[in-house]
């Protein structure tokens, strides 16, 4: 029997939103579809056992985007979804962010949330409303959560703030925020602009957090009407009396360490030493005792113990930030670290900027390509290719560490986008720079926002390979302190201020504004005061981290490095692509081996010659643009013969345009056999004579020797005319060679 579905819908932006549940996975601990349009998406939440000996979360958030979605069949050789991509990884990240926070703290049963595409219609972005299809799930589930969360696309289109806007709308747009949150606070932020004002984006996230609502009235519904009863978990947490006694026992100990500046290996190596000290006062070994424990001794669960240890950790450094303004490196809440640059690290690299700021150092290196090499998407978006690419690699040495090299992570791939996204809005367009552009920031050392460094380092990198971006971009990392009314806004976060702080802020832009912002938030309620005050102290800080780069290199290189293709844009007519590539490609592999460049083609007949050495690409220019000619009646061309007949001699003119000189043309003089005069792959400089309506060239070489004008080659080269063998009005239009024969005239053929 069909089983009963329950459908709920409301209006956000003026447009319809609907989720349903009841139809689908019925043994999921919830499930539902989220429909936008003809866009929807399919999320189920379910919840395992307890996993025994661990000391996190273990929350997993899956999305596989299904091609068939949008009626596409994969393009793997398996003809199968494989890995997720980049933007399902992004999409499941997006996700991830703000539910995972409003679980129970210590709870420890496994969680899964898997999201499928089911239907994907070009027009309406799938990605937001996946945060509030999982919400949905996890609200009528039997999954404990404090929930519900859900999130909105913000855009702006000539100064209107748009919600969820279209692919279309984005294209106008110069905002595209995604945000998340829950009924009084905005809980997750992802943003690329092209250079929105502060103020600007203020607004937006006001604008967004009320639009997304009716989507939390929506869900409070739901779970109110059709919601399981929430499963008993079991809460890992250190009671009080454990809480207390390890700080009562490490509050000194710790003020006693943060009292001088630290860097990270000295804090790290400073607690690390202090937990070991607590660890074997409370959890001691039978052996160590003097006597043995009484009988109703209880020793500590280690995992509770070392979690009792991080809190008191917490409270020390936040108290010192709050109280007296002191981070554990010993810098003022707005002071950044120390900056050093460097440019031209790599001498074969086409571009290259070491960008380093107290323990955090990234390496970016710039590959400038052709148009071809940009990536093909295989995704469900209506962008199918992108020229500009960012790459960000994390070693496990950048931390000191020791690990296995396992592929790319998906922190990797969403540390790349937010670069990528920040430096987008500054890159020149096609038509200005016709480049393919490669980016990679090697992490070479961390202490916290790293990403933002990739930002800095790749606007060096840029500038040090010649790429005429529109401005400068720097980026920064702030975070946040936060007890009741009492806050502490800090710039420039290490790692431990990231772990121990309320806010993950991080703000990319150049002097005229923002390029890309992202957020997370791990305390329920943010002002509009606090956030407007986190933006223009990261604006402070992203000014003066401008002037540091600036010093080092002001400005674009005005030119390219020698190693990196120059490329030559050129416009033929369309119908000369297929001479210009030939058949199978022909033409086009023999002029670029030729010539030692690489080429380029598009539809509209534009063509991009690349190559390192400037005569190749002259010559590849100068070969292409004779392509391009049309015949001309009177005028002069040396040609190759490609073929001869007993009536004369086909003569390429013009790359894949033939033109055939008569027997009576091809010499002052009488001539008895074609090959007398020339032979396939000889030279011969000819005048062309006549055009018809066909195409078909007649040409002359008998009017070059002569040196006669168009009209009196005209004359001589037609019926009754003086012809061949001899100067004007010698005649031999007797002749059997020189009388008009109907596959002899014309002649001229393109190849």
């Amino acid at each position: 029997m069909k089983p009963e579905s329950k459908r709920y819908t409301t209006t956000v932006g003026g447009r319809e939103i609907t989720i349903e549940t009841g139809k689908l996975a019925a043994q999921a601990g919830g499930a539902v579809t989220v429909r936008l349009g003809d866009t929807m998406i399919f999320a189920a939440a379910t919840m395992g056992e307890v996993r025994e000996g661990i000391d996190f979360f273990p929350l997993s958030v899956e999305y596989e985007e299904r091609m068939y979605a949008s009626g596409k069949i994969p393009g793997s050789f398996f003809r199968r979804e494989g890995r997720p991509g980049a933007e399902a990884i992004l999409t499941a990240r997006l996700t991830d962010r703000p539910i995972r926070p409003l679980f129970p703290k210590g709870m420890r049963n496994e969680v899964q949330v898997i999201m499928y595409s089911l239907s994907a219609d070009a027009e309406n972005p799938i990605d937001v409303l996946g945060i509030t299809a999982a919400s949905a799930a996890l609200i009528i589930s039997d999954i404990p959560w404090n929930g519900p969360v859900a999130a909105v696309r913000v855009g702006r289109v000539d100064g209107q703030f748009v919600i969820n806007p279209t692919f279309a709308e984005l294209e106008k747009s110069d905002l595209d925020l995604r945000l998340a949150g829950s009924r009084d606070a905005i809980l997750m932020v992802e943003c690329g602009a092209k250079e929105v004002p502060e103020d600007v984006m203020v607004a937006a996230l006001e604008v967004g957090h009320q639009a997304l609502q009716p989507l939390i009235d929506l869900q409070e519904r739901m779970g109110a009407e059709i919601g399981k009863p929430k499963r008993e978990v079991v809460i890992v947490q250190p009671d009080e009396t454990i809480r207390q006694k390890v700080y009562a026992r490490v509050e000194q100990a710790m003020q006693d360490l943060l009292a001088q500046p630290l860097s990270k290996d000295e804090f790290n190596t400073g607690m690390g030493a202090l937990r070991d000290q607590v660890r074997a006062e409370f959890l001691p070994a039978d052996e160590t005792l003097a006597e043995p424990p009484p009988e109703d001794f209880e020793r500590p669960d280690p995992i509770l113990l070392d979690e009792a240890f991080s809190e008191a950790e917490r409270r020390v450094v936040r108290e010192r930030i709050l109280n007296e303004g002191k981070r554990p490196d010993g810098r003022g809440p707005k002071d950044i670290r120390p900056i050093w640059c460097e440019v031209d690290v790599s001498p074969r690299a086409h571009g290259s900027g070491l960008f380093t700021r107290g323990e955090t150092q990234v390496l970016t290196l710039t590959t400038l390509g052709t148009l071809s090499e940009a990536q093909e998407l295989d995704t469900l978006t209506p962008i199918d290719t992108k020229r500009y690419m960012h790459h960000y690699n994390f070693p496990p040495f950048s931390t000191g560490e020791v690990k296995p090299l396992r592929g790319q992570s998906r922190r990797e791939v969403g540390h790349g986008a937010l670069a990528e996204r920040a430096l987008e809005p500054v890159i020149p367009p096609e038509s200005e720079f016709p480049y393919a552009l490669r980016l990679v920031s090697e992490v070479l050392s961390s202490n916290g926002s790293t990403s933002m460094a990739s930002v800095c380092g790749s606007t060096l990198s840029l500038m040090d390979a010649g790429v005429p971006i529109k401005a400068p971009v720097a980026g920064v990392a702030m975070g946040l302190i936060k007890e009741g009314d009492r806050y502490v806004i800090l710039t420039d976060i290490q790692g431990a201020e990231d772990h121990l702080g309320d806010m993950d802020f991080k703000v990319a832009g150049t002097r005229a504004g923002i390029t890309a912002l992202q957020m997370d938030i791990k305390i329920s309620g943010l002002s509009k005061e606090i956030m407007a005050e986190a933006l223009e102290q990261a604006r402070q800080a992203r000014l003066a981290i401008l002037d540091a780069m600036l010093a080092v290199l002001p400005a674009p290189r005005p030119d390219l490095k020698p190693f990196a293709p120059r490329i030559t844009t050129i416009k033929i007519p369309v119908d000369k692509i297929g001479a210009l590539i030939g058949p199978g490609g022909k033409n086009i592999r023999a002029l670029q081996e030729e010539t030692n460049t690489k080429i380029d083609v598009e539809e509209d007949g534009t063509v991009y010659i690349a190559a390192t050495d400037g005569i190749g690409a002259e010559l590849a220019r100068e070969r292409i643009e004779s392509l391009a000619e049309s015949p001309e009646l009177g005028r002069i061309y040396t040609g190759k013969v490609v073929r001869v007949t007993d009536f004369g001699a086909f003569v390429e003119i013009i790359p894949g345009v033939d033109g055939m000189v008569h027997i009576s043309q091809l010499d002052s003089e009488r001539v008895q056999k074609v090959e007398d005069v020339c032979r396939p792959g000889d030279e011969l400089t000819v005048m062309v004579t006549g055009i018809d309506p066909m195409g078909k060239v007649r040409l002359s070489r008998q009017a070059v020797l002569e040196g006669w004008s168009l009209e009196e080659a005209q004359e001589h080269d037609k019926p009754g005319g003086s012809r061949g063998g001899g100067r004007p009005g010698g005649g031999r239009s007797g002749d059997r060679r020189g009388g008009r024969r109907d596959d002899s005239r014309g002649g001229s053929r393109r190849r």
